[in-house]
């Protein structure tokens, strides 16, 4: 039996699959046990627990072989990222009480570093925070999600551009598919280990925006083209989309194009996945217009 955060996520969703494909349990840990409903009648257990309550997440954790932790995505965080200390407390303290044999946490590239990373901050606070445990952790630092791209689908039909926050045009950076991140997750979930693990995941090949942008047009059947959104434009867009505080996003996107946040040179240890682009973006699509 596995226990798994972020079960009704992407990556949290993909690790129990993968889990449940191999025939392992499942605990779905969540908040509202109604949005585990379905995991439920695939026969996993359902644990009910909140980010922050420690005594809720020792309970989840419990009596599993594995644990995989993540901290929920904060794409507005209140400065000082309060929201990602609070519950990186509360997993080490419930994981301290616990003692789970082997742990997966979700980090990100980049996480090595402590400034410059924007909204990537959260993920080094939380493997600052379980890095003082003396458990067998794998910390899973992967790369741009290909499903980010998701996001510009609507523009990109309706008027062949590509809006892009990340430039130059023509520089590729590491991607990888949510799938392949949870496959790796399941791997090294049912290994074994001793001590810390530091992975990085990637897709087969790296993509710049101009990629990006070829690969929609091929999907979509039309042309597409990239194009930069001026920096000086970030802000305004931002707020316009809702953010109260858009400095982070700003700071991550800034990281990227420096290329601050990038893998570490020799890597400590590096998985590769084998979805392209182009498949992540189809499925995704058809699976839109199927809906409609």
């Amino acid at each position: 039996m596995f226990a798994i955060t972020g079960i009704t996520g992407q990556v949290g969703g993909a690790t129990a699959r993968a889990l449940h494909s191999r025939g392992y349990g499942v605990r779905a840990v969540v908040r509202d046990p109604a949005n585990a409903a379905a995991w439920k009648a695939r026969g996993a257990e359902v644990a009910r627990a909140d980010f922050t309550n420690v005594a809720a997440l020792q309970a989840a954790f419990t009596g599993v072989v594995g644990v995989f932790v993540m901290i929920p995505p904060y794409w507005d965080p209140t400065p000082g990222y309060p929201e990602a200390r609070a519950i990186a407390v509360a997993l080490r303290q419930a994981l301290a009480a616990t003692t789970p044999p082997r742990i997966v946490c979700l980090s990100s590239v980049g996480a090595q570093h402590a400034a410059a990373l924007g909204l990537i901050t959260q993920l080094f606070i939380l493997e600052r925070e379980l890095r003082r445990l003396s458990l067998p952790t794998a910390y899973l630092r992967a790369a741009w999600f290909m499903e980010n791209a998701f996001s510009n689908v609507a523009a990109a039909r309706s008027s062949g551009v590509l809006p892009s926050y990340l430039s130059p045009l023509d520089h590729a950076i590491p991607m990888v598919a949510t799938a392949d991140v949870g496959a790796a997750a399941a791997d090294v979930l049912t290994q074994r280990w001793d001590g810390a693990r530091t992975i990085e995941i990637q897709g087969p090949r790296s993509y710049s925006p101009n990629d990006v942008a070829t690969a929609l047009a091929d999907v979509l059947e039309r042309p597409v083209r990239a194009e930069i959104v001026p920096r000086r434009l970030w802000d305004a867009r931002f707020r316009g989309e809702g953010l109260t505080n858009p400095m982070p996003r700003i700071r991550m996107l800034d990281g990227f194009n420096s290329g601050w946040i990038a893998f570490q040179d020799p890597p400590p240890e590096r998985i590769t996945g084998t979805t392209p682009l182009e498949a992540v973006l189809r499925s995704r699509i058809d699976a839109a217009a199927d809906a409609a």
